[in-house]
């Protein structure tokens, strides 16, 4: 199985791309699409609407898993966080994709075994797990990787369903 994992942004959407399942997750690629602060709303969501598409295209995956929206206090912050996640379900939808959505607390829990563990931890998780030499990075890609292999470890558990 192929995932395409997510983390979602406006200005920085982080991708990482995984084979495999739970025993064996491998690294494929990952990466950030970015859209430029001066650009207008409608022009920036159309630039993740078309990189999207050339990331599925390209990498051809069976699954999209997306982290869900988290805020604690700034709406105005979430807001264009929330409108980049909708284009991103819409499109994975349209291309076919079955598609997951992990809490904050789910890929920590996946990928460390506590669901409360640091953003560091996180990412030195997901690098040992895909045997990568370095950390991966921008964070944004990192966290999108960990999304990857949350999914990897979970799908079919009860982990990743809503209960």
């Amino acid at each position: 199985m192929r995932i395409l994992g997510i983390d979602p942004g406006l200005a920085i959407v982080g991708f990482g791309v995984v084979d495999g399942g739970r025993h064996s997750p491998a690294h494929v690629r990952h990466g950030v699409i970015r859209t430029p602060a001066g650009e207008k709303l409608p022009r920036r969501l159309l630039m993740v609407y078309e990189d999207f598409c050339e990331l599925i295209g390209t990498f051809k995956p069976d699954a999209l898993a997306i982290e869900e929206l988290y805020f604690q206090k700034n709406v105005n912050t979430a807001l264009p966080v929330a409108y980049s996640r909708g284009v991103i379900l819409m499109t994975a939808q349209r291309h076919g994709l079955s598609v997951a959505e992990y809490s904050p607390q789910q890929v920590k829990l996946a990928v460390t075994g506590y669901g409360a563990a640091e953003k560091k931890q996180v990412m030195e998780m997901t690098r040992v797990l895909l045997k990568l030499k370095a950390m991966p990075r921008p964070d944004d890609a990192a966290d999108a990787l960990a999304v990857a292999l949350c999914h990897a470890y979970t799908a079919g558990s009860l982990l990743g369903r809503d209960q």
